[in-house]
């Protein structure tokens, strides 16, 4: 009775076998997955085309735009995202696994333009109504109000000037300052730091106020000429608002403002369920086919079971080797390997089949079934 089913029996120890295999370890840790699978976010980002700079073009700032985010995204530490140019004016976003989507639009969508403007000598107050707003009548074209980090009660009379930008910016850092708040430090460039002690030297005793997309996150006195091109900017950061500016600066400002016009964020359960399916209906589907080839087929069935398992074996192994990014429609696409696999198997053993019928020895069957398998 034993022998009589000893193929059915071996199929279906090679299945369970097959299924305890890919359960012990968790599909992450075998591939990176993709969007759909262990969630993140998904976004849609457009290039304010209006606001680009004089002598740009759209392409440009795009592109410069989207390896901006690149580096930015880089710097999250998020594994395979994918960034790319989406018609004229968007950027398409994905990160997979994304822990902190919030944090992540921040960083991602923040300007990040760095500006070194001097605040002005006259009084604030005579450009305010009795409600604290600015009178624009007033206000001369050469002047702006520009809010500090804390709000708008503290705000600063700034001249529109621009002195420096972030351009100039080699590299910017976080590091605790002397009250033991952190601080970001920042170093310029050889010529950025040249140009930034031409213009401390210029204008000692006057207030510099450092502005970050259009809010003055300190406003220091120059005592003296300040050389060597590096500096400190203070705002009462908390580490964390410290350590992402320091991040967007070094990545650079973004050539044009962007926004958000589509956002979709995947929970990690969505993505959880959806690889628990799709393991469970690849693992039942596997089993019924080493089941049927080797009741079909017996002997012949159960060496086409372990070429099928090694071929999957195979499969993946060089989606490791490559790092390719998994999703829905990919474990499909495996799926459908493995059918085109056993479906090859079959087209041989029939014909294989054939010949025997028509008298064939076992190795000139063998021989024609393999050759002969689609005439």
């Amino acid at each position: 009775m034993i022998a009589r089913y000893r193929d059915v029996i071996l199929a279906a120890v090679a299945a369970v076998a097959l299924a305890a295999a890919w359960s012990i370890v968790p599909l992450e840790k075998k591939l990176n997955l993709g969007l759909d699978l262990q969630g993140g976010m998904h976004l849609v980002m457009e290039v304010d085309t209006e606001q680009i700079p004089a002598g740009t073009t759209v392409l440009d700032a795009v592109e410069r735009a989207k390896e901006i985010i690149r580096n930015r995204v880089d710097a999250l530490g998020v594994a395979e995202p994918v960034i790319q140019k989406q018609g004229d004016k968007w950027i398409l976003v994905q990160l997979p696994g994304i822990k902190d989507p919030q944090k992540a639009i921040d960083l991602i969508g923040q300007t990040a333009l760095l500006e070194f403007k001097l605040v002005s000598e006259k009084n604030l107050d005579d450009f305010l109504d009795k409600d604290g707003k600015v009178v624009e009548k007033k206000l001369p074209v050469d002047l702006q109000v520009l809010p500090g980090k804390e709000g708008p009660s503290a705000q600063l009379l700034i001249e529109k000037a621009q002195l420096m930008t972030g351009a100039s910016l080699a590299s910017a850092w976080m590091r605790p300052g002397e009250l033991g708040t952190p601080v970001v430090s920042f170093e310029m460039t050889p010529k950025g730091g040249r140009d930034f002690a031409e213009l401390t030297g210029r204008h000692v005793g006057r207030r510099l106020a450092i502005v970050l997309d259009g809010k003055v996150y300190s406003a220091p006195v120059i005592r003296s000429r300040i050389g060597g091109g590096s500096g400190v900017i203070e705002g009462r950061f908390t580490s964390d608002e410290a350590h992402n500016l320091a991040l967007i600066l070094r990545a650079g400002a973004l050539p044009a403002p962007v926004k958000i016009v589509n956002k979709e964020i995947v929970g990690p359960t969505l993505g959880r369920d959806s690889i628990e399916r799709g393991k469970l209906s690849a693992l039942v589907a596997t089993a019924l086919v080493l089941l049927f080839m080797a009741v079909y087929y017996k002997g012949s069935g159960m060496i086409a079971d372990v070429a099928l398992c090694l071929n999957f074996l195979y499969l993946l192994a060089v989606l490791v080797w490559i790092k390719a990014t998994i999703t829905l429609p990919g474990i499909a696409g495996m799926a459908l390997t493995m059918g085109m696999s056993v479906d090859g198997n079959v087209l041989i053993f029939e014909r294989i089949r054939e010949e025997l019928r028509a008298g064939k020895t076992i190795r000139a069957a063998v021989d024609n079934g393999y050759a002969r398998a689609l005439l």
